[in-house]
């Protein structure tokens, strides 16, 4: 007499385990999915943000790795330990911030004053109070303030901004302001062909007033007259009086 076979264990019990099991490592899975694609994400934001950064601040031209050892030798040179926490990063720090701050050196200014508007205007065009900073080639030490510039033109005028970005380039550099103010002037003069051109620079110069004489308050001023505005003291004297007419004090 034969046995029957035994009976098979039902699976119809395990199924609703089984898919609960299932479910569960579907919703780790999909988790873990999430987790990675939100790490890319930061990672990714982070790279953007580290580019953006660098592109910034690294400047062609600029020898970082130079810097880096320069800063290192003078903290040493002072007495201090460029390897304590908070000095660690300082010496590229420092390189990031001179290749922002002398980035005019590699630029030129002139690719600023390539478009000009032929308008039928001969009277006073003034920019005045466009804010700057640059460093003294004497200490290496901030100064900054105030240009302003005014030109009569010769059938061509140039855009508002233009002005501003020229005292940007030109100012990030070591330099005098004497030398600023003439090199903003020159630049209109050549390449506008303005009948007259007027340059303005006021600023605080850190150089005198936290070291040395120490004099806080004190402003250099310094002019360059082109043209019209060196020749004919009338104009001359409109163009300041546009600069500093409307100040009370």
């Amino acid at each position: 007499m034969s046995m029957p076979p035994p009976e098979q264990p039902s699976c119809a019990a395990d199924e609703p385990e089984a898919a609960a099991a299932r479910a569960v490592g579907e919703k780790d899975a999909a988790r873990a999915v999430g987790e990675k694609a939100a790490a890319r994400a930061v990672g990714e934001a982070d790279a953007a943000r580290a580019v953006g950064e660098a592109s910034a601040s690294d400047v062609r031209g600029v020898d970082h790795a130079r810097i880096e050892r320069a800063v290192r030798e003078i903290l040493l040179a002072v007495g201090e330990n460029p390897d304590r926490e908070g000095l660690l990063q300082t010496p590229a720090r420092v390189a990031r911030m001179y290749a922002e701050m002398f980035s005019g050196l590699h630029q030129d200014p002139r690719v600023h004053l390539r478009t000009a508007f032929t308008e039928k205007y001969d009277e006073v065009v003034l920019v005045r109070d466009i804010a700057f900073h640059s460093v003294c080639e004497h200490h290496l030490l901030p100064f900054m303030g105030r240009a302003h510039i005014g030109y009569i033109p010769d059938g061509r005028v140039l855009g508002l901004s233009k002005l501003a970005r020229i005292v940007d380039v030109v100012s990030r550099r070591p330099q005098v302001q004497e030398r600023l103010t003439e090199t903003i002037a020159e630049l209109l003069v050549e390449q506008l062909g303005a009948k007259g051109v007027a340059v303005v620079v006021e600023a605080v110069h850190t150089c005198m007033t936290i070291r040395g004489v120490r004099k806080p308050g004190s402003e250099c001023v310094t002019s360059a007259m082109k043209g019209l505005f060196r020749s004919n003291v009338s104009s001359r004297a409109e163009v300041l009086s546009l600069i500093y007419g409307r100040r009370t004090t």
